[in-house]
């Protein structure tokens, strides 16, 4: 099911949640992009009715100033406007700050009124039914998306999710190395500010500081990959059972990207070049489809010890790309390496605009 998307005009699509953080990050990621084109803004009733530049004058948070085509655009609320809202746009990207309960019904009801939901939100990423992506790893868990508007008799809708930020710098990794046959990981993440949807200025329990977990960052850390590994059924995705996954996350005074320690087991002895060629050579299996996010090279290994660091690697790729550096063998069959990622692009905004870039170049997103 797959489409020449060069040939197609720029999709309407929208942003909920364009006021915050994230939200902010997909609006400057698409204000140029060639396959989409926001004309729709919604947040809360608070910023609704403004401009979309007179509700950002003091929140644009982005080095970057707020796009022109976008300022003039008039915020609208995600739920009271819904209605209104899909007959204008094919898709929406959702970046809303509400509970688990209110996410669910927000998305659920933009796909019953028939357009695609690309979603950042943690809530339908456990729904059997709802493909968890990561493009260059799993594009095939999109053929899920039948299944979900078979069983929930959407015709045109749909609700895809991205991962958690958190996992993005040590999946790319372990499925570079699935031919490893991998049993056993152990992962430390040490996460930004951004993370949380803050900036260090407006943080200051963070200066000089390090906090040693983050409410419920390890069950996801823990969960979320197995479903990525997963394969499709006739009930939905089913978890892979390997490998098992122990995850300890850390908030650290960091502005944007998410370092990663990582420790694995693998089932047959393996010398540091062959996993290091592994990372280097891996191509993302969405490659065929000429995705404009994707960077020139999705991993990248850093021979310097003392890389990668967070300051100097997180832009790798407009900070699409996932670096790795400082493997060393711990034991006969076991190994370590610190990996990279930067958490609102690749771990967050770019990821789902890469994930809607895929969806449209199979065909998800209905144009008609």
């Amino acid at each position: 099911m797959t489409i020449d998307s060069g040939s197609v005009d720029r999709i309407p699509v929208g942003v909920l949640g364009a006021t915050g953080m994230v939200g902010q990050r997909i609006v400057s990621l698409l204000a140029s992009h060639p396959w989409f084109e926001i004309v729709i803004v919604a947040a809360s009733p608070s910023s609704a009715g403004k401009t979309y530049g007179e509700a950002m004058m003091d929140r644009w948070s982005l080095s970057t100033e707020i796009p022109r085509s976008i300022a003039p655009l008039v915020v609208k609320r995600v739920e009271e406007d819904a209605a209104a809202i899909c007959t204008k746009v094919k898709l929406v990207f959702c970046a809303v700050d509400m509970s688990k309960e209110q996410v669910c019904a927000l998305e659920c009801l933009y796909a019953e009124l028939g357009v695609g939901v690309v979603s950042n939100n943690s809530a339908h990423r456990m729904s059997p039914d709802v493909p968890v992506l990561i493009p260059e790893v799993n594009p095939e868990h999109t053929q899920i998306i039948e299944n979900q508007r078979r069983q929930r008799g959407w015709k045109s809708g749909f609700i895809a999710v991205k991962p958690n930020c958190s996992i993005q710098s040590y999946v790319p990794v372990l499925a570079a190395l699935a031919d490893l046959k991998i049993t056993d990981v152990e992962v430390t993440t040490l996460q930004a500010v951004s993370g949380a949807g803050k900036k260090l200025s407006e943080w200051p329990e963070m200066e000089d500081n390090v906090i040693p977990f983050i409410s419920g960052e390890e069950e996801k850390s823990e969960r979320e990959p197995l479903k990525i590994f997963g394969h499709i059924t006739d009930q939905g995705i089913e978890l892979a059972s390997s490998p098992t996954i122990s995850a300890t996350c850390i908030r650290v005074p960091v502005s944007d990207g998410h370092l990663v320690s990582l420790s694995f087991d693998v089932q047959k002895a393996v010398e540091s070049s062959e996993i290091i060629k592994s990372i280097q050579t891996f191509v993302p299996r969405c490659a065929s489809y000429s995705l404009p996010s994707v960077p020139p090279q999705f991993l990248v290994y850093l021979e310097d010890e003392n890389r990668p660091q967070t300051k100097l690697d997180r832009d790798l790729g407009k900070g699409m790309t996932v670096s790795v550096g400082r493997l060393r063998q711990r034991a006969k069959k076991g190994w370590k390496c610190v990996a990279l990622s930067h958490n609102t692009l690749r771990g967050a905004a770019g990821g789902a605009v890469l994930m809607a870039e895929l969806l449209h170049a199979q065909g998800y997103i209905h144009t008609n």
